[in-house]
């Protein structure tokens, strides 16, 4: 036994393993050798239960030995059986300061927390240096949501063990808990310097930079995660695809979420981050499947709740969404989240006051639920009386909150320093909040932007060879159905006005903004009449006895040339703003995917230019009668004639409610929806003369008439 001890406490514990066998086949009762046999097994990670076992029988007052069969039991997931060899030990040998910490460990993984930590503190008392306890029992305090006594106890770990990466990760963790996102990131940085290949660091350290918004950096991070535990560390494949999603890498988020769930196929928050990205891509209905593969997973799984009532709200399926969205409450009555979607979806329909009421209660839950906040002020027009409002959100901003955060009480500040008329105020709001904004999702490529114009021009250059020709015989394969009704224009430039007049007829119904286009632009097989089948299909399920369904996705000015090929008779309104108020609208609107030039006045020039470039080409090529042009201004100033003009064009006799349609009940589901449920006025006409020295680059719109 001396002999064997030897090669142990050298460490040639293969040797000592052989050694070992050989004492327990020549003394078969001999609980030590049966001891040893276990430890050297243990140690280099081999099956030691049943030589363990063998030696708490023969050894049944030696507290050594229990304390070696409970991590045996621990590692093996017994947790209830090695709490019980932990105890024998200590009611032996009640002074072993490491089987209270393994005791710990035992009672933490069955949930009983307050034994728990009593036994952590109970090793630290015996053994005031015992780094181990101390990193433990700030993980169990963590655990428990008492961030600053783990963090406490993280930090006294590190005193007494300076060079320990796992607790500097953990406290990382901890800091991060309570917002202290650059001191946790330097402690994830203090545990790298330590263990480069901590991957835990690495794929934490990348959350805390994700957050800070410098995502090239968390990107190298995950990916170094990944590298150093390719074949099971799934978390850092599906944070890897939340920051591939910040910088509009949409497709390889996809992929990197995929990647994930091949490592670990039942994981519910990655077929939510999955579900993220495929909604991204406009893949609305596989997202949906994502959403609701991680609820069958975890019925309890808040984000991928709320994500599904998004992704229903996105298809517009506006009373499903609302369902989502109660039954969740009914299990957790308290989301912040679930309670600001249902918000939104109550301010989809007009109803405001009980929106806000909703917006309330979240911030009653979540005092600091950036995203109610904004949705108080997006939902009415805010004035002096709002200052409390207003006080409370500047405090906010004065704890430097996470940018994604930040950008949404940034809109909403300027939007309230807009109503009380503090122009100024406003725009260093709006300018912070584009600036943060363009760190999350794809850039803008003004090249890219100006290639694909030209390419669209190009594909349509046959349309028409002038405004008069009669429509070419090929189109005769397509569809006459006169039924579908488009307006298009810039994003901010009166769409939705235009429909909510011509959708207040009787005879017509508003569809809302439908991607459709934009994806049959994308795909291999667009035949003129297998995509006006298609299309037919879609609204003829959303109003079948309706005579004219209005779509009034802004950005099928893009696709004009297509969708005059599968309907040449269908009706085309292109609404006309002012070029200043139209981008500086949309600068001071929280685009929140899609309109990657929005957050730059430059790339708003640029995108303005190519969108003025196709319109013109529009005008040179669909035949007479196919376009009708109408200027925003000139609708608010004669509201009526205006919406004579629209109805007469689009085949609807005159009907005086299309000029009520503020009073009607449907849904809006676009920026403008509480604008649109006001009287028609002319308070944003020339808006732009309040922000005159901020236009920077847009004043160059003013030099000529850019529509």
């Amino acid at each position: 036994m001396q002999a064997l001890l030897a090669l142990m406490n050298s460490g040639r514990y293969a040797d000592a393993e052989t050694m070992a066998r050989a004492l327990v086949a020549e003394h078969a009762d001999s609980g030590m050798a049966w001891k040893a046999l276990g430890v050297c097994l243990r140690v280099q990670r081999k099956e030691a239960h049943e030589a363990l076992r063998r030696a708490v029988e023969l050894l049944p007052a030696d507290a050594e030995a229990h304390a070696n069969y409970g991590g045996d039991l621990l590692d093996s997931g017994r947790y209830e059986e090695a709490a019980a060899a932990y105890r024998r030990s200590i009611a032996i040998e009640p002074t072993l300061a490491g089987t209270h910490n393994s005791l710990g460990l035992a009672l933490r993984a069955l949930g009983a927390f307050a034994e728990s930590e009593a036994s952590y503190r109970r090793a630290c008392e015996l053994q005031p240096d015992f780094a181990a306890a101390h990193n433990n029992l700030g993980n169990l305090l963590r655990a428990c949501g008492n961030l600053d006594a783990a963090i406490a106890a993280y930090r006294r770990a590190i005193e007494l063990q300076p060079q320990y990466p796992e607790a500097y990760n953990n406290l990382g963790n901890a800091l991060l808990g309570i917002g202290a996102r650059e001191e946790a990131a330097q402690c994830y940085r203090l545990a790298l310097a330590q263990r480069p290949e901590l991957a835990e660091a690495h794929s934490n350290l990348g959350n805390v930079l994700r957050q800070l918004g410098r995502l090239d950096e968390a990107i190298a991070h995950y990916s170094r995660a990944v590298a150093l535990r390719p074949d099971f560390f799934a978390a850092a494949y599906s944070n890897l695809s939340d920051a591939l999603r910040d910088l509009g890498q949409f497709d390889a988020a996809v992929t990197s979420s995929r990647q994930a769930l091949a490592l670990e196929p039942g994981n519910a928050g990655t077929h939510n981050s999955l579900g993220n990205a495929l909604m991204d891509l406009g893949r609305l209905a596989e997202a949906e499947a994502s959403y609701r593969e991680a609820l069958a997973l975890d019925a309890q799984f808040a984000a991928a709740k709320c994500n599904l009532a998004l992704v229903l709200r996105a298809q517009q399926r506006p009373v499903e969404a609302a369902a989502a969205c109660a039954r969740a409450l009914e299990i957790e009555p308290n989301s912040a989240a679930m309670l600001t979607l249902l918000g939104e979806l109550y301010a989809d329909e007009g109803r405001f006051p009980e929106a806000e009421q909703l917006y309330e209660r979240a911030i009653a839950v979540a005092p600091e639920f950036a995203e109610a906040w904004a949705g108080i002020a997006h939902g009415r027009k805010m004035t002096s009386a709002d200052a409390d409002w207003f006080r409370a959100v500047d405090a906010m901003l004065g704890k430097n909150p996470p940018p994604r955060e930040e950008i949404h009480l940034r809109f909403a500040a300027g939007k309230y320093h807009d109503d009380i008329r503090a122009f100024d105020a406003a725009f260093v709001h709006f300018q912070r909040a584009n600036d943060l904004a363009k760190r999350f999702g794809a850039p803008y490529d003004p090249a890219a932007q100006e290639r694909y114009t030209a390419a669209l021009i190009a594909a349509s250059a046959a349309v028409s060879a002038a405004p008069s020709a009669e429509i070419p015989a090929r189109d005769l394969r397509a569809s006459l159905s006169q039924k579908p009704v488009f307006i298009v224009g810039m994003p901010r430039s009166g769409t939705t006005l235009a429909e909510q007049i011509i959708a207040a007829h009787p005879a017509a119904f508003g569809a809302g903004e439908r991607d459709f286009w934009e994806q049959a632009q994308a795909r291999a097989d667009r035949n003129a009449c297998t995509l006006a089948d298609d299309y037919l299909r879609l609204i003829d399920g959303l109003a079948p006895q309706a005579q004219r369904v209005v779509d009034k996705m802004p950005q099928n000015f893009l696709h004009l040339g297509l969708i005059h090929a599968a309907f040449p008779r269908a009706h085309i309104v292109h609404m006309r703003r002012n070029p200043i108020d139209t981008c500086l609208s949309i600068y001071f609107q929280h685009f929140k995917s899609a309109h990657a030039y929005s957050h730059d006045r430059d790339d708003l020039v640029h995108y303005y230019r190519q969108y003025a470039r196709l319109m013109q080409h529009w005008r040179r090529t669909l035949p007479a009668g196919v376009l009708l042009e109408i200027s925003y201004e000139d609708l608010v100033a004669a509201p009526e004639a205006g919406a004579r003009r629209l109805l007469e064009f689009v085949g609807l006799p005159w009907d005086p409610i299309c000029l009520d349609f503020h009073r009607a009940s449907r849904r809006v589901m676009t920026a403008s929806k509480w604008q649109v449920r006001q009287k028609i006025n002319t308070q944003s006409v020339a808006r732009w003369r309040n922000y005159e020295q901020h236009l920077g680059p847009l004043a160059s719109l003013l030099a000529a008439d850019e529509s």
